[in-house]
């Protein structure tokens, strides 16, 4: 099967909205679009996240809906990549109403804004499964999810399926930068290294990271066909967080010192924490007629064989600049990029 990178990338429908710049994922994909189509891509944020500014790039609430039914009259968007969501667990346990307003409310109110015209792709994530099995989770596995999170993202799920032209694809852990420097997972364990400050990560929630430059080019893919329904859009290589953070302590030259683990079963009830939610995207490399993603890691030197990997740097001397271009960007995208 041949690469999804390495076909022509097609036009999506324009102009198009791309919702929660502020992620990993939408920050990406904004910058991603708006480069290749300048002043057709609008990208919209909370109004009280004021540092993220740039051209195209709009202030408004997701509740508020005046605000995105002016934004949609001034813009008439022929497509809506739909990456807002709440990611922080224990936030969310602690102010569920707020949960289920920016995960929920805010699909309610860009499918009234919609009103069944215009393509729709809804990011949704991995956390809908409480990861209590073995992983690999197919489309047809039922939800269960184990946080406020998780439960309002399978909730939107619901109301997404229902729009005549959408696609929902399922994430995992988008691998990238971030408009602040703190808002991925890289980003987090990196910033605890950086500091001299230890990092304990779980040895037995496991994830499919991507990285966001193949992300974004799935996004192309999908926005520009009539693909509908639900469809996984994970990585092929299944890590556990303490792995991942054992390859940015490693590839990043930090002291091996700092990096700690446990089973999740000891991180103690607040967040709950899902187990094994990986998941399987084959149905999404059959509909796309091409593998959609490398593996994250691609070079197979930065991946961990045993859980003291990261002590062993044999003649491999990490650096913050070795980081970036191995973990935040795809070396093998051979794209230009900022």
């Amino acid at each position: 099967m041949e690469l999804l990178r390495d076909r022509p990338e097609p036009r999506p429908p324009l102009p198009l909205l791309v919702t929660g710049v502020a992620g990993v994922a939408g920050y990406a994909a904004f910058r991603h679009f708006q480069r290749l189509y300048p002043g057709q891509v609008i990208g919209t944020r909370r109004v009280d996240n004021w540092r993220l500014q740039g051209e195209g790039i709009v202030g408004v609430d997701v509740d508020d809906h005046h605000g995105f039914a002016e934004l949609f009259r001034r813009h008439r968007f022929a497509a809506v990549l739909n990456c807002e969501g709440s990611c922080a667990l224990k936030a969310c346990e602690l102010d569920p109403p707020s949960a289920w307003r920016v995960n929920v409310f805010s699909v309610e109110n860009l499918l009234e804004q919609l009103d069944g015209r215009g393509r729709l792709v809804h990011l949704s994530i991995d956390l809908v499964f409480s990861g209590l099995g073995d992983g690999g989770h197919r489309e047809t596995d039922p939800t269960d999810p184990v946080t406020v999170y998780g439960r309002t993202m399978a909730q939107a799920e619901s109301l997404v399926l229902q729009h005549s032209n959408a696609c929902l694809l399922r994430i995992s852990l988008p691998m990238g930068v971030s408009f602040n420097g703190h808002a991925g997972a890289i980003d987090w364990i990196q910033s605890r290294f950086k500091k001299d400050k230890p990092a304990t990560l779980y040895f037995d929630e496991v994830r499919t990271p991507t990285y966001c430059d193949c992300l974004n080019r799935v996004f192309a893919e999908v926005l520009a066909n009539d693909l509908r329904g639900l469809f996984h859009a994970g990585g092929p290589r299944r890590l556990s967080l303490f792995q991942i953070a054992q390859i940015v302590n490693r590839v990043g030259g930090y002291d091996p010192d700092l990096l700690q683990g446990c089973p999740r079963i000891d991180a103690g009830p607040m967040p709950p924490r899902a187990g094994d939610v990986s998941m399987d995207s084959s149905l999404l490399a059959d509909a796309l007629a091409a593998t959609p993603f490398d593996p994250w890691p691609v070079d197979p030197r930065w991946l961990p064989t045993d859980d003291r990997w990261h002590y062993r740097r044999e003649g491999h001397t990490g650096s913050e600049q070795l980081l970036r271009e191995q973990l935040y960007l795809n070396p093998d995208c051979g794209k230009s990029r900022e």
